[in-house]
């Protein structure tokens, strides 16, 4: 099996590692399945920073990305101490979808991958929109966030 995310439009995806601990298990020593949830929004707010804005920055510009769709399959169980590399990539906007693809590995074993779909919402007065395009201040983001991290070779 190759590191690359299937479908992808980089070979290089965002990156975290997250290492399993009890708060993350059940009482049989097996990762509880919001947990995988808590990592995605995890990978995607860090890969954020990255890319040049704090999600704090951007709320406090009066954008936020909510969750419109979120699909996860399960290859495989996770269990305390085991860790975790998440690989994500942002998409390019579909619509007003900004789409998301993860693939969690543990070692060369693929335990799940998810599709993950947001929207950009600004707020106008005192009304939320949904934006079709992002802001000046997001797009260069948006497009840093498409293209991957910085490759460091």
């Amino acid at each position: 099996m190759t590191r690359k995310l299937r479908n992808s439009v980089t070979t290089n995806p965002w990156r975290i590692r997250k290492r399993v601990l009890p708060q993350h298990t059940d009482l049989a020593g097996v990762v509880w399945h919001g947990t995988h949830i808590a990592w995605l929004e995890e990978a995607r707010v860090e890969a954020l920073v990255a890319a040049g804005l704090s999600y704090s920055a951007m709320t406090e510009l009066g954008i936020e990305m909510p969750v419109v769709s979120l699909r996860i399959d399960y290859r495989r169980s996770l269990r305390h101490g085991d860790l975790v590399d998440l690989e994500s990539i942002c998409g390019d906007q579909r619509g007003v979808r900004w789409p998301w693809c993860s693939r969690l590995l543990c070692g060369d074993d693929l335990i799940a991958e998810a599709q993950v779909e947001l929207v950009m919402i600004g707020m106008d007065g005192n009304e939320r929109r949904v934006l079709r395009r992002p802001p000046s201040p997001l797009h260069e983001v948006m497009n840093r966030l498409i293209g991957g991290p910085p490759s460091h070779d």
